[in-house]
């Protein structure tokens, strides 16, 4: 008789996901330690926690990085994903999401629904993750699992399973009976969207467990049933039914033995460089393959290490539901391999907050640089710009910022990486400047002071909302050679960084209309004399000089960041709330009602969001749940719109631009 043939691993790629404090971090903890993979739980508080490495993290008791860990219950392998709570860091959260096989969404009993749970929801519902509710912290004082699902009824799905019930919540020996299967209530649930299980129950037959098993798994995968367990990731109560439905109702990866295709979510370093996180779909990855990641010519891979109890582990090859750390290959957050399956994954409108970053120590300003770009492709939500105009007025380092949190992440990852304080401006909102009509300058050689061996005519005009800039060589594609033209766009688009109001200029074409040069010359006898043949920086240093002029005459409006917002609030705080929503700018477009909540949305200059956040849980009891996302851009209703400061030589000021930036 031959041998069974071996049974194949199964892997779980699973996120914690929850609002800041809710605990999701301590039941990590919690699952690890309970299924061997540390001796014993770390604690927030005291700093002690496996998967908050950074300095700050620990401090600070949140968590900044996304990090993986690993631990089996039985024969499943579980990569464990502890995502950021904190509003500031929804982009770490969503961009890990996309690589998940399923998730735990972590409530508070006593704070419940909160802001950033329900925007969480939304996401984990919009890329397609099945999820599990976990209603922790049963053993504080004034905790009420039902008053928490009555929310998560009215505000995430109606469409619960409820598997596990608390017992003496609220006190010190909080316990948790599960419930079976077959209970009635659990029955009444599943028989919703299973016709199988419908028909038994109301022949009033029976309840066959594996049955109902499959129908809830079902359910689960589809996203028409959410398991809802309750417990303490402190205590350690509940965790067992929570282990239970890991193995029991949670899809796990596909065993694919494919062509290799993955995702990479995420970049850190370590003391031999840079890693890249990615979560395998399908094939196998060798140590030594030759890949392309994101796109690029195929490089070799030098080590491939897989996420398991205890680390990330040196193995030969890495397959398929696995999460593997690759080094060797260039990449990028979002790249991927091969061809991985399409999920519905955020499209992250850009930050609406920026500040200018100095470092304390002048002469530490190149490797604050350094560090900062190196920051910025691990994370590239952080959007960092450096003004590098030529000249005597030095480099600026501006970020993109989602709160005032990320201020304090970059300035202790740049003193514990790279050894440089750094100091931080006020934050601003980001505004941009669009085109309002058609402009036109010249500038020829050897006028007007032009100390270029280069002329350029430029058109610019506007052009419809979301068309970016656009730049045309015009008729002068013949008449130029390529080198000037490619100048001459550089130049352009340097200096619609920084607009008449200092603000980046968008939603426009620049056209060149007129080109003049000094061919390739030299004197008798020598070779190639740029002092009288024109080069390719004559052009890009002309360029931004007839460009501010044509701009002049075209003119620009100052155009403010407007988030579009989904307010909800108990029926009786909404004349408390409207009059306060007018007076920050709000515009409500549309009102609905329901279960003792009214929803407002509308839309809300992105600077009043801060302000409506902070004032939101006095107006409301803290019932209230603000969720929003930037929308658009609109023209600032003020004859003195905002400015912000110009970096760098400035062109609108000809005579200093050249003594700045000779040729």
């Amino acid at each position: 008789m031959s041998p069974a043939p071996p049974v194949p691993p199964r892997y779980l790629n699973l996120g914690i996901v929850a609002h800041v404090d809710a605990g999701k971090t301590s039941l990590t903890e919690r699952l690890l330690y309970e299924a061997g993979a540390i001796e014993a739980p770390g604690s927030v508080d005291a700093g002690t926690t496996s998967t908050d490495s950074m300095e700050l993290e620990r401090r600070r008791g949140i968590t900044i990085r996304a990090a993986v860990t690993s631990f089996a219950i039985g024969g499943l392998s579980v990569n464990l994903l502890d995502t950021p709570g904190h509003p500031d860091f929804i982009a770490e959260v969503e961009r890990s999401l996309g690589v998940l096989d399923a998730a735990v969404l972590v409530l508070s009993a006593v704070e419940g629904v909160q802001p950033q749970t329900v925007v969480i929801w939304r996401a984990l519902q919009r890329i397609g993750v099945p999820t599990v509710l976990f209603v922790n912290k049963i053993d504080r004082s004034g905790a009420d699992v039902g008053a928490v699902l009555d929310q998560v009824r009215r505000r995430l799905t109606p469409q619960l399973v409820e598997l596990a019930r608390p017992v003496d919540q609220g006190t010190r020996g909080a316990a948790v009976a599960g419930v079976p299967v077959t209970n009635e209530a659990v029955l009444a649930a599943v028989a919703e969207t299973d016709d199988g299980v419908l028909a038994r129950w109301a022949a009033g037959e029976p309840a066959r467990r594996r049955q109902v098993l499959r129908a809830l798994r079902a359910g689960v995968r589809r996203r028409t049933l959410t398991p809802v367990l309750v417990g303490s990731a402190i205590t350690g109560a509940g965790t067992a039914e929570l282990r239970r439905v890991l193995v029991e109702l949670l899809p796990p990866a596909a065993n694919d033995d494919g062509p290799p295709a993955g995702t990479v979510f995420a970049l850190d370093r370590d003391d031999r460089g840079r890693r890249a996180w990615i979560r395998l779909w399908s094939g196998r990855l060798r140590v030594r393959d030759r890949i392309s990641i994101g796109g690029r010519p195929a490089t070799t891979l030098t080590e491939v290490a897989v996420s398991e109890p205890g680390g990330a582990r040196v193995r030969r090859v890495a397959g398929a539901g696995q999460i593997a750390v690759l080094r060797g290959p260039t990449a990028r957050i979002g790249d991927t391999v091969g061809r991985p399956p399409l999920r519905r994954t955020h499209r992250f409108a850009p930050a609406t907050l920026q500040a200018i970053v100095e470092p304390e120590d002048p002469s530490r300003r190149m490797a604050m640089f350094a560090g900062l770009t190196e920051l910025a492709e691990e994370d590239p939500l952080i959007d960092l710009h450096l003004d590098d105009s030529p000249g005597d007025g030095g480099q600026s380092a501006v970020v993109s910022l989602h709160g005032e949190v990320q201020k304090e992440v970059i300035a202790a990852l740049l003193a514990d990486r790279y050894g440089v304080r750094a100091r931080f401006s006020e934050t601003s909102v980001v505004c941009l400047e669009r085109v309002i009509g058609t402009g036109t300058a010249v500038d020829r050689i050897r006028q007007n002071d032009n100390p270029y061996l280069a002329g350029i005519g430029l058109r610019i005009e506007a052009a419809s909302l979301g068309h970016g800039i656009e730049f045309s060589p015009g008729i002068e594609r013949g008449n130029l050679p390529p080198a000037f033209i490619n100048a001459t766009e550089e130049g352009v688009r340097r200096a619609l960084r920084q607009g008449l109001h200092g603000w980046t200029v968008t939603d426009c074409r620049v056209t060149m209309t007129a080109s003049q040069y000094w061919p390739r010359q030299s004197r008798p006898h020598q070779k190639f004399d740029k002092s009288i043949s024109s080069v390719a920086a004559d052009f890009r240093h002309l360029a931004p000089v007839v460009l501010m002029a044509a701009l002049r005459r075209a003119d620009t409006v100052v155009c403010r960041p407007v988030d579009r917002f989904d307010l909800d609030v108990p029926d009786r705080m909404v004349p408390v709330v409207t009059p306060v929503l007018g007076r920050l700018g709000a515009a409500v477009m549309d009102t609905s009602v329901g279960g003792g909540y009214t929803r407002l949305v509308g839309h809300l200059p992105s600077a009043a969001v801060p302000d409506l956040a902070a004032r939101l849980p006095d107006l409301t009891s803290g019932e209230g749940v603000l969720v929003t996302r930037l929308d658009h851009h609109a023209p600032v209703p003020d004859r003195h719109p905002p400015t912000r400061m110009r970096t760098g030589p400035d062109p609108f000021d000809r005579q200093r631009w050249f003594q700045l930036v000779p040729r």
